[in-house]
């Protein structure tokens, strides 16, 4: 299992270069407020404040599809059963990307990869208290940096998006209403596939502990948003236990 599994992340992680991000943000001064504490959609704004830091990005390795059925229930399973199928050409159930996945349990697979593949584990979870801390030095693999994913959905490109928004995105106007198979519109300039649209996809940080305390940041629009919600600086928030039909997460590793 372990040599075809290896094969398949072999294939899949692609080496992106180092550079510098800008990140901007715009944050409300007033206590966030909410009917429901786990949604991500804030219920009342008051004043805006605009936020912006440059970012170094080291070179790293990031996935060209999102986290698709096939390999989530593989490793979660640990038979060979869904690994076989996973590498088949045609197994479109197994390359849907994987939903419903809260940001505690992406980071739990992580770990559980980087466990069957020999490699150190980026986190270590407290099981009581529920608190991630990151290792940096470990070379396993991990979410995404809220500024490598943007860095990395940009690629060369200086816009929104990458590309028309039709031809690199699943989204409200064109999805029917459903996820699609991962890899099939255009990709970036660095091969990455389905940033933009299919489905929204977990990053590392806090969204804004002041204000919003244990809420972390997803990224790039879904198979259900509209097409304002899909570009390289669009963020949302969600409580680390929040799922929905319509959020995954992508794969990291640090460059060795």
């Amino acid at each position: 299992m372990k040599s075809r599994l290896t094969e398949y992340l072999n294939h899949l992680m692609l080496p992106i270069p180092g550079g510098v991000e800008t990140v901007r943000d715009y944050r409300d001064e007033q206590k966030w407020i909410s009917s429901n504490s786990k949604m991500s959609m804030p219920g009342q704004k008051g004043k805006l404040t605009e936020i912006e830091k440059r970012v170094e990005i080291k070179a790293f390795l990031m996935a060209k599809y999102p986290v698709t059925e096939g390999l989530y229930q593989e490793i979660l399973s640990r038979t060979g059963e869904t690994a076989k199928k996973m590498l088949e050409v045609g197994a479109k159930a197994n390359n849907m990307p994987v939903m419903k996945v809260s940001w505690y349990e992406a980071v739990s697979f992580c770990n559980r990869l980087s466990k069957a593949c020999g490699l150190q584990e980026c986190y270590a979870i407290d099981k009581h208290s529920g608190h991630v801390g990151f290792e940096p030095q470990a070379n396993g693999y991990r979410l995404p940096t809220d500024a490598e994913w943007q860095y990395a959905c940009k690629a060369t490109s200086e816009g929104y998006r990458y590309g028309e928004i039709t031809d690199i995105a699943w989204y409200k106007d064109n999805a029917e209403e459903q996820v699609h198979e991962a890899g099939k519109k255009q990709p970036n300039e660095w091969g990455l596939y389905d940033m933009l649209g299919n489905v929204w996809e977990w990053c590392w940080d806090l969204y804004d502990e002041k204000t919003y305390g244990e809420y972390r940041v997803f990224r790039g629009g879904s198979w259900a948003e509209e097409a304002r919600g899909c570009g390289a600086t669009s963020r949302r928030r969600g409580h680390p236990t929040f799922k929905i039909d319509d959020l995954g997460f992508r794969l990291a590793r640090s460059w060795e």
